[in-house]
């Protein structure tokens, strides 16, 4: 299993250049935090520049913060969908499998390892909205996929399942 915490990374999110314009507007989004007119600064960065991480991140954070759970969870599936392509992974997460962990890593360790931060975040996402089934379901995928549990989702999925009352154990015996 490649380690997931085994790269160099200096930028966050890629060496891909933002646009000038979308990069102010996530900046005039963070000085206008709190005002309605910051979402507007988010959404007009995100029409210019819809696939770029940075912001996809800004947009799902702008959610998260505001207790927006269902849009956050929208931006982190489409950050799911927009990867498994860049990554030439099956666009159904629940497809995934240890190959794919390796032709992700492959392509790149640090979109991989973004990719497996987006399918946590859902997770923890749709435990918040009462998803349960599918909250384990993408936490055992993401525990699955990082076996050394590098990214935390086996702690995240024993609290899920403790709190249910669910014994994974039994479940797949």
């Amino acid at each position: 299993m490649t380690d997931l915490l085994d790269f160099e990374c200096d930028e966050l999110y890629f060496d891909e250049p933002l646009r000038e314009d979308a990069k102010q507007l996530l900046d005039d989004a963070a000085e206008a935090y709190g005002d309605d007119e910051a979402e507007v600064f988010i959404l007009r960065a995100y029409f210019l520049e819809p696939e770029h991480p940075m912001v996809l991140v800004a947009l799902y954070r702008f959610f998260y913060y505001q207790h927006r759970l269902e849009d956050a969870l929208t931006v982190a599936d489409r950050v799911l969908t927009l990867f498994s392509a860049r990554l030439n992974l099956p666009s159904d997460w629940r497809e995934l499998d240890q190959r794919h962990v390796g032709n992700g890593v492959l392509v790149s360790m640090t979109m991989f390892r973004f990719y497996l931060w987006c399918l946590k975040g859902a997770g923890y996402l749709e435990l918040r909205l009462g998803n349960y089934e599918t909250a384990i379901a993408r936490l055992q995928k993401l525990v699955e996929l990082d076996s050394s549990d590098r990214l935390g989702g086996q702690a995240l999925l024993n609290v899920a399942t403790e709190a249910l009352g669910i014994d994974l154990r039994a479940a797949s015996a």
